[in-house]
């Protein structure tokens, strides 16, 4: 399988999915959720984006359970954004549905999952998330997704990590590599937060697979992470007023990609 993500620098726009049926905020209409995550996909793809990536992210609480009807939901906006943007598409189901996110993934035809909890345990805000890297894996290849990349976050954010005190970032990297992660994820303390530099450089000099950065990115910084990272997943940032919630704002992303562009 080739990696994608190995030395391209590749910039992901994140589309938060609006909630969807089951969920407290779910508004009663799935077509209605489709074509918002449809039009945000068109946006991105006309700003110059890489490659996008679905989250449901407006499913508060999380839970470590899904249903049946939260995987066929992104699977259907998996399958629309990818076919609206023609882009490269990955996706997330929180909380750690990462088996479920692989269903999605093959059924929709996308091209990456970002896991929760691949390796070491933690205490997330939803819950206790343990290791499920086996399990995915094993699931990947009884599907016949091994095309499908496993990217994987590492002292993930929103968590307690005080079990793992002992394990630093870098060795949690090497146990993700060791265990045929396709990429590691370093973020900072919460959505939107930046992401420590000094880690990522020692993560990324650390292992040989890609090492992504997947929070607080901006304009501004954007420079001293694309010097290190393999790609930056961004999804505050793009959106109007710098918040995760609000819509693609596509001037700040068509300006974000033209100093990208300067960069690589």
């Amino acid at each position: 399988m080739r990696n994608f993500l190995q030395n391209q620098k590749t910039i992901i726009g994140m589309i938060h999915v609006e909630a969807l049926p089951g969920t407290p905020r779910y508004g009663g209409a799935m077509a209605e959720v489709i074509a918002k995550a449809r039009d945000e996909a068109q946006l991105y793809a006309e700003a110059g984006i890489d490659m996008l990536m679905i989250e449901n992210m407006h499913d508060v609480p999380f839970d470590r359970h899904v249903g049946p009807e939260i995987t066929a939901a992104m699977a259907v906006v998996g399958y629309e954004v990818k076919k609206a943007s023609g882009l490269r598409c990955g996706i997330q189901i929180l909380a750690a549905a990462n088996k479920e996110a692989l269903g999605a993934a093959r059924a929709a035809g996308l091209d990456l999952v970002r896991a929760e909890g691949f390796v070491f345990g933690h205490v997330a805000d939803e819950g206790y998330i343990d290791g499920c890297a086996a399990d995915v894996l094993r699931y990947r290849r009884q599907i016949g997704a091994d095309d499908i990349l496993v990217i994987t976050d590492v002292k993930k954010k929103h968590s307690s990590h005080a079990i793992t005190a002992d394990v630093d970032i870098v060795e949690t990297a090497h146990a993700a590599e060791f265990f045929l992660s396709d990429g590691v994820i370093v973020t900072g303390v919460a959505t939107g937060t930046e992401a420590s530099l000094e880690e990522l450089q020692a993560v990324k000099a650390a292992v040989k697979i890609p090492v992504l950065v997947g929070s607080g990115v901006t304009v501004e910084n954007v420079d001293k992470y694309l010097a290190v990272a393999d790609a930056l997943i961004i999804g505050s940032y793009f959106k109007f007023g710098g918040y995760w919630a609000n819509g693609v704002e596509v001037e700040r992303v068509k300006a974000f990609m033209n100093k990208v562009n300067t960069l690589r």
